[in-house]
């Protein structure tokens, strides 16, 4: 009898971008197992694509870099994953935090799962109708530093913000149930952008 293949563990790291806001509440937000619709967060859709990785939803609504930094080995390490994707700093943009708090806490993020044994997947940060300006050009510059860090640290790229951003204004998300965060057709676009950069990473 043939050897059934493991599972790919994941764990998706970030704030209500990842969550699943405002349809769902992650197992972290609301244990043991969430709360509201699944479908409104990425992860789902990226369990739905490959029935042999197991997506774990760690994202927390409200949530800044640093924030996810601090529970970095509470909510991912710790159950030993292969990936933590990695998808944060719209609410550094948001708060109006400036550029060198996001950058220091993706680089923390990007160091101590690379020591644990698993591999950052740099994920960028998606647009949000309602950004004033200097909002929206905090998260363009923010995912111009994501990009150019991945390809320096080789680390996979998942390219979210392309995925989810209006084709025509691309200060604007597809869609949204809110002008905040993606809607359900939206995240399942995400969640094809992160599958793209882990299968690229599987194979290298």
């Amino acid at each position: 009898m043939a050897k059934a293949a493991a599972l790919l563990l994941i764990v998706a790291l970030g704030d209500s971008t990842t969550a699943g806001t405002p349809y769902f509440r992650s197992p972290v937000e609301a244990p043991p197992s969430g709360s509201g619709d699944p479908a409104g967060s990425w992860t789902y859709w990226l369990g739905r694509a490959k029935p042999s990785w197991r997506v774990l939803n760690a994202g927390v609504n409200g949530e800044r870099t640093d924030q996810i930094a601090a529970r970095l080995e509470r909510d991912a390490l710790a159950h030993g994953p292969r990936y933590v994707v990695v998808l944060g700093g719209v609410n550094d943009a948001f708060q109006g935090a400036g550029p060198a708090a996001p950058r220091e806490a993706l680089t923390e993020i990007y160091r101590r799962v690379r020591g644990a044994g698993a591999i950052p997947v740099a994920a960028t940060v998606l647009p949000f109708d309602r950004a004033a300006p200097e909002q929206a050009a905090a998260i363009r510059e923010l995912n111009a530093w994501i990009r150019a860090e991945a390809k320096r640290l080789k680390l996979p790229l998942a390219d979210t913000a392309a995925a989810a951003r209006h084709p025509r204004e691309p200060g604007r998300l597809r869609g949204s149930p809110d002008g905040l965060h993606p809607d359900i057709r939206t995240a399942r676009r995400v969640a094809d952008a992160v599958r793209r950069a882990i299968e690229k990473a599987e194979e290298d």
